[in-house]
């Protein structure tokens, strides 16, 4: 069965990129492996900070960023109990694999000067929690064992969510789909279905009328930016 089966990469505005590169590399101890002219986006920059091999904190950083005030319960929670607006990040947790290296990572984060409370032990996962940068609420978590879908989801609460007994089956066993070979087209636009907002309407109209193909061609710039000398 196909499905998404990691994190590649969450990506986070910035109003100042290096500051959060010093923090991530230096508070957490992750390493910077990309900072480039993000593809397609003009005056934007994009860096990557590893998680693994395979997954990464992104930031991006325009100019316009600088100029949009940050609002506590609209665009930030600032804590990870508190709300903000509608598909705005809430917090971001990351992985440590023991309890030994939550402990570690703490003091680490204490070291640098920064508050950090915790572990609360959440059944599922045990957790420390601080600020980071621009009200990132942030928080690390270690679990010893995979979620039991049987004990963590509560009857009340799908009920308050009106999950019926079919969706709910549906949900914990999403039918397999072993796709078409790449084969399936565009579909024709809907204004009932999410969308790009961001992007100007006759560009993203534009983007859609073009084949899979020609958008490959058009739109992707494979080249790193610092050319490497032949082994």
């Amino acid at each position: 069965m196909t499905k998404a089966n990691g994190l590649h990469h969450l990506a986070l505005t910035t109003a100042d990129m290096k500051a959060q590169i010093e923090f991530f590399s230096d508070v957490l101890g992750m390493e910077l492996v990309a900072l480039y002219w993000m593809h397609g986006v003009e005056g934007a920059w994009h860096g990557f900070l590893k998680l693994n091999d395979y997954a990464s904190i992104a930031f991006v950083q325009t100019p316009d960023i600088a100029r949009i005030d940050s609002t506590i319960g609209v665009t930030h929670a600032g804590s990870p109990s508190a709300p903000s607006a509608a598909g705005t990040m809430q917090h971001l947790a990351l992985n440590v694999d023991t309890e030994a290296e939550l402990l570690t990572l703490r003091d680490r984060i204490r070291s640098r000067g920064i508050n950090v409370v915790g572990p609360i032990d959440h059944g599922m996962c045990k957790s420390i929690y601080f600020a980071g940068l621009e009200n990132l609420a942030l928080e690390i978590a270690t679990s010893a064992a995979p979620i039991d879908a049987d004990a963590w989801i509560d009857p009340e609460v799908v009920a308050l969510a009106g999950i019926s007994a079919e969706e709910l089956e549906r949900y914990r066993r999403p039918p397999a789909y072993m796709g078409e070979g790449g084969a399936v087209p565009q579909p024709p636009y809907d204004p009932a279905k999410p969308h790009m907002v961001a992007v100007p309407p006759e560009q993203y109209r534009y983007f859609l009328s073009l084949s899979d193909e020609e958008f490959t061609r058009m739109t992707s710039q494979p080249d790193p930016p610092v050319k490497r000398a032949a082994a």
